[in-house]
């Protein structure tokens, strides 16, 4: 399931109250993870756009003779998620919820975790940057993954109450798009077999 709040969503916004509600995940939650690193992503949202940089990120840990990644944790709450290490306040990074465009359980490396967030500097023609995130069992990644979703709702009820969500042409500004994939890896992985066999 890929939870999002852009015109073009594949799931309704109900649909994405029930799923998250099911999951009962409350915000905050801190998981235990080790930070694989950034790579460049080439799109907003979608697997297509994390397969390469998660592959990439995951290759160059495995590298013989690669830096060990630290423990770190990472907090999820409505205002986004906050990278830092648990022994020292010197590294910390947040990535506030309007910068998060998508966040989903890896298919092929099920403990990973990965997200999109869109830089304010850098490149302006490739402004995605992917984060990749070792966690401590599939679960966790699973779980890490609906309380994103959680976040992403909470966020998409705060734009609504202000008002963000009027008309285009009413609007000075639109609000930044998100989406998360719910399914497990298998129906990601199912749905990828279906459409190269289209």
């Amino acid at each position: 399931m890929i939870v999002t709040n852009c015109s073009h969503c594949v799931r309704s916004q109900r649909e994405m109250s029930r799923d998250v509600s099911n999951s009962k995940e409350e915000l905050p939650q801190t998981f235990t993870v080790k930070y694989l690193g950034s790579r460049e992503a080439k799109g907003l949202w979608g697997i297509k756009h994390t397969r390469g940089p998660v592959d990439s990120l995951v290759s160059a840990a495995k590298t013989p003779g690669a830096t060990p990644l630290p423990m770190m944790s990472l907090t999820v709450t409505s205002e986004g998620c906050t990278l830092y290490s648990p022994t020292s306040n010197l590294l910390r990074r947040p990535f506030p919820i309007e910068v998060i465009s998508y966040g989903v359980q890896d298919l092929l490396y099920t403990r990973v975790f990965s997200m999109i967030v869109v830089r304010d500097a850098g490149d302006p023609r490739n402004p995605f940057e992917c984060h990749g995130f070792v966690c401590e069992s599939r679960q966790s990644a699973r779980r890490l993954t609906y309380c994103l979703a959680a976040a992403f709702q909470e966020y998409s009820r705060r734009v609504r109450a202000a008002g963000l969500g009027a008309p285009r042409r009413d609007r000075v500004w639109d609000p930044p798009k998100f989406a998360i994939d719910l399914r497990t890896p298998e129906e990601i992985e199912a749905e990828m077999r279906t459409d190269s066999e289209a």
